[in-house]
């Protein structure tokens, strides 16, 4: 096909210049590929720090011969070879004995007249008492059965034991000793009775502290607003009627006694 002329485009009358062609894309051989300096160092580096039973599976080990198979008794210990005699000749025997020697003493004995005579002076066993339960004949020992009352006829029947006995004395001798101490601590605190002097000036004491009390409950003021003087008010109260419950309880009884401390 003829050029267009012009600067390329139709109608123009210059000539386009010609275009290269694309390069078909060939391999790199092996040779000019990138190659470490460190390739060798980094070799013996690994081979040198890997362990030979680190690898995928174990070491290679020479393989037995089929004919070196395990034989039976073949794993037991064995024991030394005896020791032969020199030259056909025992050693002499020792003239004095161990101390671990006994001497066997072999008497000659007649079991048959040994048993005769055993059976003749011996004692005739006792029948034994048994129990037949069914109509076919089963039968079992009558004794040990419990149809037999053999527990009710023994002389320790119905007597307590011994330690039953040691027990109830030791709980006596416990209870008596608390009995005891409780006593001698109710002597500690006796009660003490008062003379009639002692009771008089008692009740002197008393009415004195109440007309004491009663002053003051009655100079306290009439309005009581604050918490400072309800509080006061009420103690004062409670202070009267103790008064007046303990002089009452002095006078009413004849014979009064406080408690030794």
């Amino acid at each position: 096909m003829a050029p267009l002329p012009g600067n390329g485009f139709p109608g123009n009358g210059q000539q386009e210049p010609a275009r290269p062609r694309p390069q078909p894309l060939r391999a790199r051989s092996s040779a000019e590929r990138f190659i470490s300096k460190l390739r060798a160092f980094v070799k013996h580096e690994a081979e040198k720090n890997k362990s030979q039973w680190k690898t995928m599976g174990p070491a290679k080990v020479a393989v037995p011969s089929p004919s070196d198979f395990l034989q039976k008794h073949s794993k037991e210990p064995k024991l030394a070879p005896r020791k032969k005699e020199q030259d056909g000749k025992k050693l002499p025997a020792l003239s004095v004995p161990r101390r671990t020697y006994r001497p066997v003493i072999r008497i000659k004995k007649n079991f048959i007249s040994r048993n005769a005579l055993a059976v003749i002076r011996g004692v005739p066993k006792k029948p034994r008492h048994f129990c037949v339960d069914s109509r076919q004949g089963d039968k079992y020992l009558l004794e040990p059965s419990g149809l037999v009352p053999k527990y009710i006829k023994k002389k320790d029947y119905g007597v307590t034991p011994k330690y039953v006995t040691q027990r109830n004395e030791e709980i006596k001798r416990e209870e008596e000793e608390y009995e005891a101490s409780v006593v001698e601590q109710l002597k500690k605190r006796a009660l003490k009775q008062l003379s009639d002097e002692e009771k008089t000036s008692l009740l002197q004491g008393l009415k004195k502290n109440w007309e004491e009390t009663n002053r003051e409950f009655q100079c306290l003021p009439v309005l009581t607003d604050t918490r400072y003087k309800k509080m006061h008010k009420a103690k004062v109260e409670m202070k009267l009627k103790q008064l007046e419950h303990d002089i009452e309880a002095l006078e009413k009884h004849k014979w009064v006694y406080i408690a030794n401390e």
